[in-house]
C-alpha cells in the first residue's frame, strides 16, 4: 500500500509556518494578557507576563471611565462614532459600486472603458494626495470636523474599490439575460433589481467585508479632519496611548484596544468563509 504519511519536507514546512504564526501572534497575546492584569502586577513584573490575578475591571474602565483628551467617558463615544461612520459608508459605497459596476459591464456605451479607468484610478492614488482636495471640499460644504464629512469621504473613496470588484464579477453574467430583460420591457434599474442583484451575493459579501474593515480601521482621515469628541476610535486610541499620567495604565489601554478591535473581528468570524468564497468566485469569473 502507498504510504500516505506526510513527508519530512511537509513536516518541516508545517513547523516553519507554526513558528512564524507564533511570532505573529505574540503581540496579540501580550495585549490579551495585559488586559486582565492590574497596574501593580505589570509595574512589579513587566509588560510581558501572565496575570497573577484576573482584573476584568479594566474593560469597564476602558469602556466608560478612562480619560481620553480630558474627556473621561472611555472609548464608548468614539466606538459609536466609528460605527456611525462605517455602517452608512459601507452600505452606500457598496450599493453605488454595484450599480456603477453593473452599468459599466452590462450596459455598454461609448467611453465606458475610460470611465471605468477614471473611477478605479482612485484605488491606486496615495491617500496623502487626497488630503488637500478633501480639506477644501469639506470646508466649502461646511462638513469640517463632522461625522457626516467622514461618511462622505468613505462613500466616494470606497466606490473605486466596489466598482472594480463588482464590474469584474458582472462581466461574467451572460448578455442574453440582459437582452431578454430589455425585450420584456425591463429598464436599467428593474433589470438590476430583478436579475443582477439576485446573482450578486458572493461579490456583495466581499465588498461589504472589505469596506467595513477598511472604513472602521482608517486612521488618516479621522485624525486629520476631526478632533475632540468627533473622532473615530482609531484616532482616539492614539490619544489614549499618548495620555500622560503618573502611572501608565497598560491594563486599561490593552482592554481598550481589544474592545476597539471587536467589531472587525466579529465581522471576520461571521463572514470570513463567505469572503474567501466570494473573492474566489470573482477572481475565477
Amino acid at each position: 500500500m502507498r504510504d500516505i504519511r506526510p513527508s519530512w519536507g511537509r513536516r518541516l514546512i508545517a513547523l516553519v509556518l507554526v513558528v512564524f504564526a507564533g511570532f505573529y501572534l505574540v503581540p496579540l497575546a501580550v495585549v490579551v494578557l495585559n488586559s486582565v492584569r492590574s497596574v501593580e502586577d505589570i509595574i512589579q513584573t513587566s509588560t510581558i507576563g501572565f496575570p497573577r490575578a484576573l482584573e476584568f475591571g479594566n474593560f469597564s474602565n476602558a469602556w466608560s471611565h478612562y480619560c481620553i483628551a480630558e474627556v473621561c467617558a472611555g472609548i464608548r463615544p468614539y466606538l459609536w462614532n466609528s460605527l456611525a461612520i462605517t455602517l452608512p459608508g459601507t452600505f452606500a459605497s457598496t450599493l453605488l459600486g454595484a450599480v456603477a459596476g453593473y452599468a459599466i459591464s452590462l450596459w455598454r456605451f461609448r467611453g465606458d472603458a475610460w470611465i471605468f479607468g477614471l473611477v478605479t484610478l482612485g484605488v491606486f492614488l496615495p491617500e496623502q494626495m487626497k488630503l488637500l482636495p478633501w480639506a477644501i471640499v469639506l470646508r466649502d460644504v461646511g462638513l469640517t470636523n463632522t461625522l457626516t464629512g467622514l461618511v462622505l469621504i468613505h462613500i466616494i473613496q470606497g466606490m473605486s474599490f466596489t466598482t472594480l470588484f463588482c464590474r469584474n464579477y458582472y462581466v461574467a453574467i451572460p448578455q442574453d439575460l440582459i437582452k431578454a430583460a430589455r425585450i420584456d420591457g425591463a429598464g436599467f434599474f428593474r433589470t438590476f433589481w430583478r436579475i443582477v442583484l439576485p446573482l450578486s451575493p458572493p461579490i456583495l459579501i466581499v465588498t461589504v467585508i472589505w469596506q467595513f474593515t477598511g472604513i472602521y480601521n482608517e486612521f488618516l482621515y479621522g485624525v486629520t479632519f476631526t478632533n475632540g469628541t468627533q473622532q473615530p476610535i482609531t484616532a482616539a486610541l492614539i490619544s489614549l496611548s499618548a495620555n500622560v499620567a503618573n502611572v501608565p495604565q497598560y491594563g486599561v489601554q490593552s482592554a481598550a484596544v481589544l474592545i476597539a478591535a471587536a467589531p472587525t473581528l466579529l465581522v471576520y468570524l461571521l463572514g470570513g468563509r463567505w469572503f474567501v468564497r466570494g473573492l474566489t468566485a470573482g477572481a475565477v469569473k
